[in-house]
């Protein structure tokens, strides 16, 4: 079997996680079985749909890395398909024109919720051997509803919830093409699986309810039914459902807060499917590993801590030129341009096991390309007479001393030693001077990638030279 495999957002918003985790599993099932992925924008909610939202969704896509191999397809331009399937569907006697008005149908729906009933379309346009039909009256137009068959159940065996059984009785005929000719979310969606030959459906567990209708459609077209795989919902780190201020956010969100795709996919991957204990690793070993089988059938949990957690580690792994770029586009929102002041991937190498995000690097990395702005309460407390004349002494020194961390190191120990002063006397003054800050790495690392010509610069204006 070729595996095929789809996305298929609604462009009403942006991209979030429990949709990306979706495309996420998705993918790699493909991949794992050398099949194919393909992106389908559902987009006939024409009112809620933009094209901001769809952009969203393309650059989340992109910026995962989760490339498809067909597509992206847009419902909106398969309009003159779905209207043949429709027409071949009414002539078959599949589907049928159904003229109740919607004061009908309210009236329907009140009766039967005074009845305690469960509201349903009572089938009263469908054609039956024997049945009179009445004359369609005029001005209504008719919408087009699915003939789903009265008796029996609709069942399939889910690759992670295992089977699940609905009863006919409890499908009605349901609208496949509005007043307007516009089909309707459950007709596109099976159209296109069949068109597109998906093989596998993963979504999430919130369109279990949709399937028997799916299925049935399906197989009133002759069409093959796919496996299908309903993910459960993923859970806020309060065990309450995903919202804004835990998760439900556009997956670009967190690359503005400085996350690695890395690292989120990373854990994307363990929100709900597990490979033993293991808890770090890369997509092409996910790809070898993922199946269906160690999808839980219970709620994930989101765990923001988790996922800081994941994002440091992959910070220490990363290429410093790679990180000093991300820092760079950040630090580029501030006015400031690494053309000006040292080596970018040096200072990021500095940094990066000390940070938990990319803000973080770059709010580390800004004073070593713009000049330092000690607070006056910093000023006073640690550029002293003493600590002045210190960095005066450690200047001369610094001009004539070869410029590698450990001759730089012995420079501040002897400087500090000749002045009377403890390291920290002189070691805190000078990162002061230098960064505006009292911490920062290991001093001699930071006056060597930071260079002699800049340090000198530096020293001379705290000095007054």
């Amino acid at each position: 079997m070729n595996i095929r495999t789809r996305f298929a957002p609604s462009p009403t918003g942006f991209l979030h996680i429990g949709g990306a985790r979706t495309a996420l599993f998705s993918w790699a099932f493909a991949r794992r079985h050398g099949g194919s992925f393909i992106l389908r924008i559902e987009d006939t909610d024409v009112a809620r749909s933009t094209p901001e939202a769809v952009q969203a969704i393309l650059d989340g896509m992109q910026w995962l890395g989760l490339a498809h191999d067909e597509g992206p397809f847009y419902q909106m331009q398969r309009m003159a398909r779905y209207k043949e399937v429709i027409a071949g569907m009414l002539e078959a006697g599949t589907a049928y024109h159904c003229h109740t008005s919607r004061e009908e149908l309210d009236a329907l729906r009140a009766e039967q919720e005074a009845r305690k009933e469960k509201p349903r379309y009572d089938g009263r346009w469908r054609p039956e051997p024997g049945k009179a039909l009445p004359a369609a009256p005029a001005g209504v137009p008719p919408v087009v509803r699915f003939r789903n068959p009265l008796d029996g159940v609709v069942a399939w065996d889910d690759l992670v919830k295992g089977r699940i059984e609905f009863a006919n009785a409890e499908l009605d005929d349901f609208v496949i093409a509005r007043a307007d000719g516009t089909p309707t979310y459950n007709f596109c969606v099976v159209v296109d699986d069949h068109d597109m030959k998906i093989t596998h459906v993963i979504r999430g567990d919130d369109h279990v309810n949709n399937t028997p209708r799916q299925i049935n459609l399906l197989r009133a077209l002759g069409a093959p039914v796919p496996e299908y795989a309903h993910l459960s919902m993923i859970l806020g780190d309060d065990g309450q459902k995903l919202s804004k201020r835990h998760g439900a956010v556009s997956v670009m969100q967190y690359d503005d807060e400085g996350y690695l795709p890395e690292a989120v996919l990373n854990y994307l991957a363990r929100l709900g499917w597990s490979h033993g204990d293991d808890e770090v690793f890369g997509m092409e070993q996910f790809v070898q590993w993922f199946d269906l089988d160690h999808i839980t059938a219970s709620a994930a949990q989101f765990n923001t801590e988790k996922l800081n957690w994941l994002n440091a580690h992959y910070l220490k792994q990363a290429d410093p030129r790679r990180l000093a770029a991300e820092a760079g586009r950040r630090l580029a929102r501030q006015g400031v341009t690494l053309g000006d002041g040292p080596d970018a991937s040096r200072v990021a190498a500095l940094y990066r096991d000390r940070v938990g995000n990319l803000n973080e690097l770059a709010d580390a990395m800004h004073p070593y390309f713009s000049p330092p702005k000690p607070s006056a309460e910093l000023a006073a407390q640690h550029l002293t007479e003493p600590a002045l004349k210190g960095l005066a002494a450690l200047k001369a020194r610094f001009e004539h001393c070869a410029w590698l961390a450990a001759e730089l190191g012995q420079a501040v120990k002897q400087t500090a030693a000749e002045a009377g002063l403890k390291m920290p006397q002189l070691a805190i003054p000078l990162r002061v001077a230098l960064l505006g800050l009292p911490q920062s790495p290991s001093i001699d690392a930071v006056l060597e990638v930071m260079g002699r010509e800049r340090v000198l610069s530096r020293l001379d204006r705290v000095l007054g030279a």
